[in-house]
């Protein structure tokens, strides 16, 4: 699986279990990296981030 491809299964994965609430988990997530300064991990769920916006664009949620 390429990291793209690990993208977009976390993105399904977190809209599956958060629902509505997702962008919020995602943020709260991304946050909580930047304080631990994870640099890596920040980048890693801007890009989850991404995919999820492109997820709910996609299925006119957007």
């Amino acid at each position: 699986m390429t990291p793209d491809q690990e993208r977009w299964a976390e993105a399904l994965a977190i809209e599956r279990q958060h629902g509505r609430l997702a962008p919020v988990w995602i943020a709260e997530r991304i946050g909580a990296l930047a304080s631990a300064g994870d640099v890596d991990g920040v980048a890693r769920f801007r890009e989850v981030a991404m995919k999820y916006e492109q997820l709910r664009a996609g299925r006119g949620k957007a």
